[in-house]
């Protein structure tokens, strides 16, 4: 919305600074920051006397996990909020991959919403059936996906790009709308699993997401491609707005969210910031390359994957607990200790992610 500030500079004044995105994604990130600090205590104060005994904790979980009965759930309304209100207010609205990823991260989130508002209505943990989540997740990842595709550069269309190998592409055809469906469910999917001790999921996301917004705006600038070797995706560098405000909005949920956390994301917040991530690099054309920045929830879904498949076949388990952040709380580990060494593995994994860039 600011952006159109612009129209009022003579090309040498004030006005003139909301043309750079770097700019605005400064403004974005310092706008969903305070948006976190000035409606979190009242939002938390809210859920806190709307859901009672809040979110519903498994008894088959760990032990520790009993003492967090009566958190409140759904905070991750106070990250989709602020990335909102910065987003719209910061980043060019006539821009379709903004729009895409906002359509993706708000339509998940209403998902998890549901599911959420279903556990705390009923107590119980089952909330939304998973089939019934999962439909509505491809559905709205089969939009987007083909939203994407449309606004690709024709020779970028139904395409998958592979990361190191240069000037690379392999013709989808239509198989890549199922595919980049499968991406971007995955990795909401994903993230809601990690999402189960305090700030564990928030700050991979973060760093996950800050990861693809340098990708986002590098591929969207012809000059940067060029010297780098990747594809040029016109329009992305706006995604750069989204991917500030997640980050302010993070930085402000976290400080509510650490140890002990006042307020779960819950799937309201991982369902959608899962989403987004897979939305970003399938506008990017990086979608191989979530893979590997968000190769810590990749870890987490398999480990879940690996546990059911084993015990099905064998009645044994592999891991002592799945998500497999629940198998080292199960061998002694503090939840910190898990928390923090799970956030070094992700920011290793972005650096390792983030250098594909120029790896050719």
């Amino acid at each position: 919305m600011l952006y159109w500030l612009t129209a009022l500079s003579d090309g040498g004044d004030f006005f003139n600074l909301f043309r750079y995105i770097t700019f605005r994604a400064g403004g974005a990130f310092m706008t969903a920051l305070l948006f976190g600090f000035l409606f979190g205590p009242p939002l938390i104060n809210v859920l806190r006397k709307r859901q009672g005994k809040g979110q519903p904790i498994r008894s088959d979980g760990p032990e520790s996990h009993l003492a967090k009965s009566g958190t409140p759930t759904m905070g991750g309304l106070l990250i989709v909020g602020a990335l909102l209100t910065a987003t719209l207010l910061w980043a060019r609205l006539d821009n379709p991959f903004v729009w895409l990823v906002l359509f993706v991260t708000v339509s998940f989130g209403l998902i998890g919403f549901a599911d959420d508002y279903a556990k705390v209505s009923k107590q119980n943990v089952s909330g939304v059936p998973g089939r019934v989540r999962l439909g509505l997740g491809f559905l709205i990842a089969g939009i987007a996906s083909y939203w994407a595709a449309m606004y690709h550069p024709e020779a970028l269309q139904f395409q998958l790009a592979l990361p190191v190998f240069k000037d690379t592409l392999i013709n989808m055809g239509w198989f890549f709308v199922p595919f980049a469906m499968f991406v971007i469910v995955g990795a909401a999917n994903a993230v809601n699993l990690t999402d189960g001790l305090d700030g564990l999921a928030i700050m991979p996301v973060m760093i996950a997401s800050a990861t693809l917004g340098v990708i986002a705006y590098a591929v969207g600038r012809v000059d940067f491609t060029d010297y780098l070797d990747v594809h040029y995706v016109p329009g992305t560098g706006e995604i750069l707005i989204f991917v500030a405000g997640l980050f302010g909005g993070g930085l402000g949920f976290l400080w509510y969210n650490a140890p002990p956390a006042a307020v779960f994301m819950g799937d309201t917040g991982s369902l959608a910031l899962g989403g987004a991530l897979g939305a970003i690099a399938v506008a990017t054309k990086h979608e191989i390359v979530l893979g590997i920045v968000g190769g810590l929830f990749v870890v987490e879904a398999l480990s879940v994957i690996i546990q059911v498949f084993y015990f099905k076949r064998t009645g044994k388990r592999v891991f002592l607990m799945a998500p497999i952040h629940h198998h080292y709380e199960k061998k002694g580990w503090a939840e910190p200790q898990i928390v923090i060494r799970f956030w070094i593995i992700a920011l290793i994994l972005a650096m390792i992610g983030l250098a594909t860039l120029k790896v050719r």
